[in-house]
C-alpha cells in the first residue's frame, strides 16, 4: 500500500501500530482504537522518541485528554485531543480520563498543596491554563484529586480570556523553551497557542501550521496593523500588540519579549531567517 502524505506530527501511525481510523490509508503490522486518558502530572514533555534525550515537540498540562495507543519500558504513545500531536509521554503522567475538568488555572503559576493549607510543602506548580476537575471546597482552596490549589487563581473551564494579546502581555519575561507551552517556558507558536487556546480558538501547535489554519491573509508590507494580528517567518511566530509593537517568544532575548516590529523583521533577515511570510488577522 503506498503511504499517503500525511503530516507525521499528527499521524498516530508507525510500521508497527496505528490507529483503526488509519486501516486502509496507511500500512501498519496492527492497527487498534485509542483509549482515553487524561494528564495527571502538572506538566508532561511530548518527545518525538520514547526516550529522555528526545526532543521535546511540545507539552502536555495537567488536565490536558489524549487517546492512548500503547504503553512499552515507562513511556506512552498518545495523541493529544486538543491538537491532534502524536509522540511519546512518560506513562505515569496519565490517568484516567475521568472526571473531566470543571476548571482551570488562570494565575500565571500556582501551588498544588496536600491540604488545604498555604503553609504545608506543595505537591508542585501548576501553569495558567492547566485543567482542574473540582470535587469539593475547603474554605479559600478547591479540592482535587490531586490535592487543594487556592480557589482565586481559578475560574471555571468555560470562562474565556477575551483578549489573547493581553494574555500575552501577562507572560512578558517568561523563558524561552524550545517546545515549553507554560508560563514556565514558551517558545513562539506555543505562546500563540496558549494565548488562543485561553480565548476559545482553537489553534495548530506548530508555526507552520499555524500559518496555514489561523485567520485571513494581509499584506506583508506591515502597514496598518492591529492588536492581534499574526506576524509569520519561516519558522517563527509573533502577535501584535498594536499596529508597531510585537511579542513573541524567541531565541534572541530568550524569553517572551516586545519589540519594534521593525526591529524585529531587520534583525530576523539579517540572521538569515528571511523575510515576513505571510500576516494574518481573524478578529
Amino acid at each position: 500500500m503506498p503511504t499517503p502524505n500525511l503530516d507525521p506530527r499528527l499521524t498516530p501511525a508507525r510500521p508497527d501500530l496505528a490507529d483503526a481510523s488509519l486501516a486502509g490509508v496507511v500500512s501498519a503490522a496492527r492497527f487498534v482504537t485509542g483509549e482515553p486518558r487524561r494528564v495527571v502530572a502538572a506538566s508532561a514533555p511530548l518527545r518525538r522518541a520514547p526516550s529522555p534525550e528526545s526532543g521535546i515537540d511540545t507539552e502536555a498540562v495537567l488536565g490536558d485528554a489524549v487517546t492512548l495507543y500503547e504503553v512499552r519500558d515507562g513511556f506512552a504513545w498518545v495523541r493529544l485531543t486538543h491538537d491532534g500531536y502524536v509522540g511519546y509521554l512518560a506513562a505515569d503522567s496519565l490517568g484516567p480520563a475521568d472526571p473531566a475538568p470543571t476548571h482551570r488555572v488562570a494565575a500565571l503559576r500556582t501551588f498544588l498543596y496536600p491540604v488545604a493549607d498555604l503553609k504545608r510543602p506543595p505537591r508542585g506548580h501548576l501553569s495558567l491554563g492547566a485543567a482542574l476537575a473540582v470535587t469539593g471546597t475547603a474554605g479559600d482552596y478547591l479540592e482535587t484529586p490531586g490535592g487543594f490549589v487556592f480557589a482565586r487563581h481559578c475560574v471555571p473551564v468555560a470562562r474565556r480570556e477575551p483578549d489573547p494579546a493581553g494574555t500575552a502581555e501577562r507572560l512578558v519575561g517568561t523563558p524561552y523553551l524550545w517546545g515549553g507551552r507554560t508560563s514556565l517556558g514558551l517558545d513562539c507558536s506555543g505562546l500563540v497557542q496558549l494565548c488562543l487556546d485561553l480565548a476559545g480558538l482553537p489553534c495548530p501547535r506548530d508555526a507552520d501550521q499555524q500559518e496555514r489554519a489561523l485567520g485571513a491573509p494581509l499584506s506583508t508590507d506591515l502597514a496598518g496593523l492591529a492588536r492581534g494580528d499574526l506576524v509569520f517567518w519561516r519558522g517563527h511566530v509573533g502577535m501584535m500588540l498594536d499596529a508597531t509593537r510585537l511579542i513573541h517568544a524567541n531565541g534572541h532575548h530568550m524569553a517572551v519579549a516586545v519589540e519594534p516590529l521593525r526591529e524585529a523583521t531587520a534583525r530576523i533577515l539579517a540572521n538569515s531567517y528571511g523575510p515576513v511570510t505571510s500576516i494574518r488577522r481573524f478578529f
